[in-house]
C-alpha cells in the first residue's frame, strides 16, 4: 500500500517488463480470437517523468532514457520505444505509459482488460482515466485475487501480468500460489510474473519451487544491470513466463545480450534465459 510506481516508472525493470509484455500481446493477437488482459497491480496509466517523484530518483534515465534517441534498435525494443513515443508526440520524453496504457493502446474491438489496483488514490486515478472505455474494467482490490475472481474468462484466451511491489517477505510465495491457482482455473492462461533481483537466497528457493509447482511450460528471463549479489538495491529483474507464445524466446535470445550491454551500470550487465519447466 505504500508503494508508488511514479518513483520508478521507465527504469530498466520497466523496459524489460513492458517490452516483453507488448511482444506477448502482439504474438497472441496474431490469432483473430478475442483476448482478455489482466493486470494484478496496475498502478496508474501515465507517469510524468518530469514530475517530482520521477525526478527525485531519476531512474528513468538509466531505463527508457537510454533508448529514447536511438534509431537502430532491434524490432522488439523499437516497437516498445515507439509505443512510449506515441504519448510524447513532440519528441521530448515526458510521459511514460504504464502497463495498462501500453496494452490499452493495442486493444482490438473484441479484446478486453481487467485491471486491479489496491492503492486507493491510484485506483481512482485509473478508473477516471479509463471511465469512457467499456472494454476496460478497473477494480480496487488485492491483485492476488484476480485468478479466483475472474478466471476462466469468456474469451478463452487470457494474458495475466502479475506485478506486485514486493513490499512484503511472502510476496514470492503469494505469486507462486496465484500462478498455480490461475493455471488450475484456466490451464491455457499466459502468465508474466515480474520479480526483482535482490535477495539471492529467496530467489534460489523460489526457482526450486517453480520447478516442482503445478505449472506447464515456464520460461525464466532475467536482466541484471549490476552483479546480482551487490547490496545497492535493484540489481536487475526477471520475468517468469508461463505458457509464453512462440517465437518469443527466439527473439529474446537475440535482444537480451544487447539489453545487457545497453543498461549495464559500472560495466556489469548480464542476462539469462532458460526453461524451468518443460520446453517447446
Amino acid at each position: 500500500m505504500n508503494y508508488r510506481h511514479s518513483f520508478h516508472a521507465g527504469n530498466h525493470a520497466d523496459v524489460l517488463k513492458h517490452a516483453i509484455l507488448l511482444r506477448m500481446v502482439t504474438l497472441m493477437q496474431r490469432k483473430d480470437a478475442p483476448l482478455c488482459y489482466l493486470d494484478s497491480h496496475a498502478g496508474t496509466a501515465l507517469y510524468d517523468l518530469q514530475g517530482e517523484a520521477a525526478e527525485r530518483t531519476g531512474e528513468y534515465r538509466d531505463g527508457i532514457g537510454r533508448l529514447w534517441a536511438q534509431d537502430d534498435l532491434p524490432g522488439l525494443l523499437a516497437d516498445y520505444r515507439d509505443a512510449v513515443a506515441q504519448h510524447n508526440p513532440d519528441g521530448e520524453l515526458r510521459l511514460y505509459p504504464g502497463s495498462p496504457q501500453l496494452v490499452a493502446d493495442t486493444l482490438r474491438e473484441h479484446d478486453r482488460m481487467i485491471l486491479s489496483e489496491l492503492h486507493p488514490e491510484d485506483a481512482q486515478t485509473l478508473k477516471a482515466h479509463f471511465a469512457e472505455e467499456p472494454r476496460i474494467a478497473v477494480h480496487q482490490r488485492d491483485g492476488y485475487e484476480l485468478a479466483k475472481a475472474f478466471l476462466p474468462v469468456a474469451e478463452k484466451r487470457a494474458l495475466w501480468l502479475l506485478d506486485p511491489p514486493f513490499e512484503k517477505g511472502d510476496d514470492l510465495q503469494r505469486c507462486l500460489q496465484a500462478m498455480e491457482q490461475g493455471i488450475q482455473r484456466m490451464r491455457q492462461t499466459v502468465i508474466a510474473l515480474w520479480y526483482p533481483i535482490k535477495d539471492q537466497r529467496l530467489l534460489r528457493d523460489f526457482y526450486r519451487q517453480i520447478g516442482t509447482a503445478q505449472l506447464p511450460k515456464v520460461l525464466r528471463v532475467e536482466l541484471n544491470v549490476r552483479p546480482a549479489d551487490t547490496s545497492l538495491g535493484l540489481n536487475g529483474s526477471g520475468l517468469m513466463l508461463v505458457n509464453p507464445p512462440w517465437p518469443l524466446w527466439e527473439e529474446l535470445e537475440q535482444v537480451l545480450p544487447q539489453m545487457a550491454g545497453q543498461f549495464a551500470q559500472s560495466g556489469a550487465g548480464d542476462w539469462r534465459m532458460d526453461w524451468l519447466v518443460g520446453e517447446p
